[in-house]
């Protein structure tokens, strides 16, 4: 059976709704996961080994569960306990902020080994010169250490949030409207699940092809 690709046109102003979507959740969740990421990064390389170990559980955590199961769990009962709380009685809409607050919590344990590592490959002398210098050991963190780690580590860093990108089609267990659930949908309603199923991919590929082909040419310019 030839394939019906007529009703994608029509779909286009559709899907770019949930196109914004899928942006709006994975732009967030970036910010919000690089700087919680940078603060359990820090905390777990703290002399306080309380401190380092209640990052390290934080990390162990996140890792160690399926995303899909931490939707679940935002979904299901932490966000509707918490809106319980801050809004008794009232019927709120949920499903975007609950897919906003797992993505950043779940990709922040991530972000932060990534900042870890990048931490840890900044000679120790750097940090020496610094207190050398009368500086406090939070300003050489602040001031030498981290930014000359993040310069190091910005490849993977967007790398993480392109995997991130390609994550958020898990919304669907939530019923969240992002790019492919709507694709989705629309194939369903009109009999071109095929169609439409094999576009979302192909906008998936192109979007992750260029982003990725970015994230080289940046590696390369900065290991020259």
């Amino acid at each position: 059976m030839p394939f019906d690709w007529s009703s994608i046109p029509r779909a286009l102003p559709f899907l770019w709704q949930g196109m914004v979507t899928t942006l709006q959740i994975t732009v967030i969740a970036v910010l919000v996961g690089i700087l919680l990421g940078t603060l359990l990064a820090v905390m777990r390389l703290s002399a306080n080994r309380f401190i380092s170990l209640v990052a390290a559980a934080y990390v162990t955590l996140f890792r160690s569960v399926p995303l899909v199961m931490v939707l679940f769990w935002f979904h299901l009962i932490l966000i509707p306990l918490v809106a319980a709380l801050l809004f008794p009685g009232k019927q709120l809409e949920l499903r975007f902020l609950t897919a906003l607050t797992a993505f950043s919590l779940f990709e922040a344990s991530y972000y932060a080994e990534i900042i870890r590592a990048g931490i840890l490959s900044v000679t120790k002398g750097q940090f020496n010169a610094g207190l050398a210098l009368g500086m406090s050991r939070g300003q050489v963190m602040r001031l030498v250490i981290i930014p000359q780690a993040f310069r190091r580590m910005t490849p993977l860093l967007l790398t993480q949030a392109i995997i991130l990108f390609q994550d958020t089609t898990l919304v669907y267990v939530i019923s969240l409207d992002d790019f492919f659930r709507r694709a989705y949908n629309i194939g369903n309603r009109d009999g071109t699940l095929n169609e439409l199923i094999l576009f979302a991919g192909a906008v998936y590929l192109v979007i992750c092809t260029c982003a990725s082909g970015c994230v080289r040419q940046m590696q390369k310019k900065l290991a020259s």
